[in-house]
């Protein structure tokens, strides 16, 4: 464990959660010779296709696979004290949006030695929303599993028993196009027009496409109030506020757009295909389209996973290191991830194992291959989870209409350009122990 930060410390500043600051090494603390590995898993078809990558490990590297699966509700906290004990795996999982937290911080190694050093591995394979997403302040910090643009979902049974024909799985709709429908879809209480998460997560994807970001090119402070992210912002709490397109919030915590879609009486639904596995178990007929386009187009967020190598790996353990992740993003273990639904993988070569249904299940590669609307990988801090628990605290207040989306911004936009200078700070550390 490096001197500069303290498994006390690293707790403080952390909340046993994830670091703004500070460096971290870790080693593997595990059987020697065994392939061992972080993932998160939180449901019985998930622990399956870890299962089926555990096997495929073994008959691949000849050697005993050992992951350990935690609910994705505690693995960041699970993973910092594996960190910070010494005792995580050869490989680690990681959420995109965690990527720059942990190289920032030095938690995982750069990779782009290893990939230059391997012939057979070819970074092009995988898409390069993946690639950007895996990389930070210049240097591949991981390699892709999953990659994915968010898309509408739509209910076709109740599309077509109002009467309305079925989108364009090729042409986005405009915005006032969708706010139309949803509004024309709306019969409270038994049936409405779109249901999404009351979150930045599912507001961002409305931001990048009228053109705004959270945060400037640089990093260094928040645009939020700028007029693109302020009208973005202001269209979605229209829906719920003054169309009242969505089925009523009980609890801004558990509110839930997967659960209310599988209702059956809400007409569309901002989701990833992610979620494609779930909604296959929907009693009415369903598929998915572009993300409606706003002034800046189609460019909805991209999410992506990943899987990185811890810090401390040295010697002959960080050659194993290098042959498990590769087996784990090779095109075999991702066919497996795509085969059960559980997204589109990050490889082209791996994309034909992601079948229908639904119909139009084929967009979402052609979204990340550019054919078909656009997308825009999640622009994120060394921070980040500092900065939605921040939006998480008056943000969600303007969904209930009990505060303007301007006094929020206002009130959040202070606090805001305080993380991002600490963001810029996190940056500079980085770049200094990089230098």
């Amino acid at each position: 464990m490096s001197p500069e930060l303290s498994r006390r410390s690293f707790l403080k500043y952390t909340g046993a959660a994830v670091a703004a600051s500070g460096v971290l090494t870790a080693c593997s603390n595990t059987p020697s010779g065994a392939a061992t590995w972080a993932m998160w898993s939180s449901s019985p078809a998930e622990r399956k296709v870890w299962d089926d990558f555990s096997k495929y490990v073994e008959q691949q590297l000849q050697v005993e696979s050992i992951p350990t699966l935690t609910p994705s509700g505690g693995y960041p906290t699970k993973l910092d004290l594996q960190l910070v004990s010494g005792t995580a795996g050869l490989v680690t999982a990681l959420n995109g949006t965690l990527i720059p937290t942990y190289a920032a911080r030095g938690a995982h190694r750069p990779l782009d030695d290893l990939i230059a050093a391997d012939p057979d591995f070819k970074l092009a394979d995988f898409y390069p929303a993946i690639q950007k997403i895996s990389t930070f302040n210049g240097q591949t910090y991981a390699i892709g599993f999953d990659v994915a643009p968010t898309v509408l979902y739509y209910n076709k049974t109740l599309l077509a028993k109002a009467g309305i024909a079925a989108p364009s799985p090729t042409e986005p709709m405009s915005w006032a196009t969708f706010r139309d429908l949803a509004k024309e879809l709306t019969r409270a209480p038994d049936q409405y027009g779109f249901t999404c998460a009351p979150a930045i997560d599912d507001l961002v994807s409305w931001i990048y496409c009228a053109g705004g970001n959270v945060m400037s090119d640089d990093g260094s402070r928040s645009i939020l109030s700028a007029p693109e992210a302020t009208e973005a912002i202001q269209f979605v709490i229209d829906l719920f506020v003054k169309d009242q397109v969505t089925p009523p919030i009980s609890n801004l915590v558990t509110e839930s757009s997967l659960s209310n879609f599988m209702e059956g009486n809400v007409a569309f639904m901002q989701n990833g295909p992610w979620q494609v596995v779930n909604v296959r178990k929907a009693k009415f007929d369903w598929d998915v389209i572009p993300f409606p386009a706003g002034a800046a187009g189609s460019t909805p967020r991209v999410s992506g996973s990943s899987f990185a190598i811890p810090a401390g790996v040295k010697g002959a353990e960080l050659d194993l290191a290098w042959k498990l992740l590769k087996t784990l993003t090779s095109t075999g273990a991702l066919d497996i991830y795509a085969k059960a639904g559980r997204n589109n993988p990050a490889r082209r070569s791996a994309g034909s194992a992601f079948k229908p249904p639904p119909d139009n299940l084929g967009v979402v590669q052609d979204i990340l291959a550019g054919k078909v609307a656009g997308g825009h990988a999640y622009d994120v801090t060394t921070n980040w989870n500092q900065v939605k628990q921040l939006l998480g605290q008056d943000l969600p207040r303007t969904f209930l209409g009990q505060v303007s989306v301007r006094e929020a911004l206002k009130g959040l936009t202070p606090r805001l350009d305080v993380l991002m200078k600490q963001h810029q700070d996190n940056v500079r550390q980085a770049e200094a122990r990089k230098g």
